[in-house]
């Protein structure tokens, strides 16, 4: 953090799935007085909790927990939107003399939230809908060829994010990465302190693995089958998850079991290095914590991190 410490502290926690980014952040509200706010996309969905890994009520130790259980699984939420809400709750914390922690492993939304977004386009329902029925590859093949550098910003298979970008270009004839030169600003008066976990890869793929094989085992496919018989839709923004997909290959038929597993455990890695790529890109100021949140060493660390942080501010 810079010795200027004027505007207010916020500690990010950020790292890839399965990194132990829950526990950290519980660890640190509990020794500095704070409240989570919640920065995973998946999480915002109500009925979601075993795919999505959501930390149960009894675990989280009497910490608030904020932008948990939002929405129906139906329902769309942006980057932007995020970045609003989660802006008043910051606030809110704040306010409350409680020191501000969000959490998550969703890149993108903590970029909006704390250096803002570009300007852009409202959604449009009828131009999203045609695109959404072409596949990533698809979608893809025709963003490398009207717009290179955010196709290479973008994985074939992050279906939202490529239905923006065509979007954003399709009515504004604007590559997005033009757009993103007229960022809005982020939030004003906090100083963020980002913490990015960083475990040793093997290790974290071992968990990844496990986790994977622990939520199959306790309900994955009755999870995911809950909110179809209630009428949503099998491409709802709720059930795009890794996970999800693949639970719902099972229940048509067209994947055994051991195969969605194995499918999930795969995309689940793949994704955890995509994290990691992104947090190292695009925090570069980030304290890297070669290390798994739970671990007391590394929770020893981030506190003593925390509370220089906080004497440098006046805090006791």
């Amino acid at each position: 953090m810079p010795e200027d410490a004027g505007g207010r502290l916020l500690v990010a926690i950020a790292g890839p799935t399965a990194s132990g980014k829950s526990a950290l952040a519980i660890e640190v509200a509990r020794a500095f007085g704070g409240e989570v706010v919640n920065c995973d996309s998946a999480q915002v969905y109500r009925g979601l909790d075993i795919g999505t890994a959501k930390l149960p009520e009894a675990e989280r130790r009497g910490v608030p927990h904020h932008l948990i259980d939002l929405l129906e699984p139906g329902e769309p939420f942006s980057a932007g939107e995020y970045a609003e809400r989660a802006g008043e709750i910051v606030e809110g914390i704040a306010a409350r003399g409680a020191l501000p922690i969000v959490c998550g492993g969703t890149g993108f939304y903590l970029r909006a939230l704390l250096t803002g977004l570009a300007d852009g386009p409202r959604r449009d329902p009828t131009l999203r809908a045609r695109l959404s029925r072409r596949s990533g590859d698809a979608l893809h093949r025709i963003l490398r060829r009207f717009d290179p550098r955010s196709a290479a910003r973008i994985h074939p298979h992050d279906h939202p994010k490529l239905v923006r970008a065509l979007e954003v270009l399709l009515l504004t004839r604007r590559p997005m990465t033009e757009m993103f030169q007229t960022q809005r600003r982020g939030l004003v008066g906090y100083e963020p302190m980002t913490i990015a976990l960083d475990p040793p890869r093997a290790a974290l793929y071992k968990r990844i693995d496990e986790r994977c094989e622990a939520m199959f085992a306790g309900g994955l496919i009755d999870e995911t089958a809950k909110p179809l018989a209630l009428g949503v839709a099998r491409d709802a923004p709720g059930l795009r998850a890794v996970g999800y997909p693949q639970a719902l290959a099972v229940l048509d038929g067209s994947t055994t079991y051991e195969a969605a597993l194995a499918d999930t455990q795969r995309a689940t890695r793949h994704y955890a290095k995509r994290q990691a790529t992104w947090f190292r890109n695009q925090h570069p100021e980030a304290a890297r914590i070669e290390g798994f949140g739970d671990e007391p060493a590394i929770v020893s660390t981030v506190l003593n991190l925390v509370g220089e942080a906080l004497k440098k501010r006046g805090h006791s």
